[in-house]
């Protein structure tokens, strides 16, 4: 195993990764507070300091388990979910669904950003790997959370969205599979259920949209 390289990884990796779980969470936070729940904003969890929302457990061990167990090839983590109090919300079947969304299409925001950041390095004759390949980590490591987390099962965000749609009595139902959620996925992970019929053509699909809408800027920087 070669550690030099593993530790250039991390260093590569961890700021994609704080900024990636720090800015989906609190865009649950800030989006809930916006609709009437002051839950997140009175613990603490609409912030952008990832202390808040690290899960020494989830966002630290587990990954660097499974990255070394793996040699890479396969990685899982979680951070502390911010609380939301769906009764408090103005609308909460249409809320629920925009307070779900937040942090995804966060995570899409930031691929964006990771993505012009790269353009603009290559573009201005910057050749330092390092800053490249912390460019790209942040399009993948944002785009991959970004996907994972819209998969139609609680307590992902794409299932509290299929939840918001559904009609009271069906939601009430498909909620009770949320206990048993994280075994579900974990399951479907591990059986490559979601990573081939789920997260490489979503991902596909995520990679063509921000070439589409960067083609401008390619086209100005090349």
């Amino acid at each position: 195993m070669d550690f030099a390289n593993i530790i250039q990884t991390i260093a590569i990796y961890a700021l994609p990764v704080l900024f990636a779980i720090t800015v989906h969470e609190a865009a649950h936070g800030y989006v809930a507070r916006h609709y009437g729940d002051n839950t997140a904003a009175a613990l603490g969890r609409v912030t952008l300091n990832p202390l808040k929302h690290i899960d020494p457990i989830g966002t630290i061990i587990i990954p660097l388990a499974m990255y070394l167990m793996t040699a890479g090839a396969f990685l899982f983590g979680y951070a502390k979910p911010v609380p939301v109090n769906f009764g408090r919300l103005k609308n909460p079947r249409r809320d629920s669904i925009l307070v779900a969304l937040a942090g995804p299409m966060s995570n899409l925001l930031q691929a964006i950003f990771w993505a012009v950041a790269l353009y603009l390095l290559r573009g201005t004759g910057v050749e330092e790997r390092f800053f490249l390949e912390m460019c790209r980590a942040g399009v993948l490591v944002n785009v991959v959370m970004m996907v994972f987390n819209l998969f139609p099962l609680p307590p992902l965000d794409g299932g509290r969205v299929v939840a918001g749609l559904l009609p009271p009595k069906a939601a009430m139902t498909y909620g009770r599979i949320e206990p048993w959620g994280f075994f579900i996925v974990m399951g479907l992970l591990v059986a490559g259920v979601i990573s081939n019929w789920w997260m490489r053509p979503l991902m596909s699909l995520t990679f063509g949209f921000l070439d589409l809408i960067l083609s401008p800027l390619a086209a100005l920087l090349s």
